[in-house]
């Protein structure tokens, strides 16, 4: 019997994503971080993975599949006020000058990444960090239940 997949899938995540995302996790669960994929914030947005040590620290990682999908993404900026560091995560095909500076880097594929330029660190305020953390906590905790009990009705 498999096992469930990483990433919630709603359709809108290639294959190549799903790699990356999947590698990334792998990364940060390395460094301390428990993280949860896809998760709806408070200003609307829907961060990739997002990543919380035991001090509190949140992370937010931007998974960037192609060129194209960088390109026509305009919001990532509105995630610097639900982290204290933002992150792009790309695989080794994506051309890396083309990333911000403004954000940290990762190269990774289904197997593990790597970091190649840390982000900047800009704590966020107390209110903001609770509200990204209750979101987690619930997120985190609603999909155990899910898997404990598949009937279980949706999250909200």
């Amino acid at each position: 019997m498999s096992g469930p997949p990483e990433t919630p899938v709603d359709g809108r995540q290639s294959e190549a994503a799903l790699a990356i995302c999947r590698g990334v996790r792998r990364l940060l669960r390395a460094r301390g971080f428990a993280t949860v994929t896809e998760l709806a914030l408070t200003s609307g947005r829907r961060a990739d993975v997002v990543g919380v040590n035991g001090d509190g620290a949140l992370l937010i990682v931007e998974v960037k599949s192609s060129v194209t999908d960088f390109r026509a993404d305009h919001k990532w900026r509105d995630y610097f006020a639900h982290c204290d560091r933002l992150y792009f995560a790309v695989d080794a095909e994506m051309p890396l000058d083309i990333m911000p500076e403004e954000a940290g880097l990762i190269v990774a594929d289904s197997y593990g990444g790597e970091i190649l330029r840390e982000s900047p660190a800009h704590a966020i305020p107390p209110a903001a960090r609770r509200a990204v953390l209750l979101r987690f906590a619930l997120a985190a905790a609603d999909r155990l239940h899910r898997l404990a009990d598949p009937g279980a009705a949706p999250e909200t």
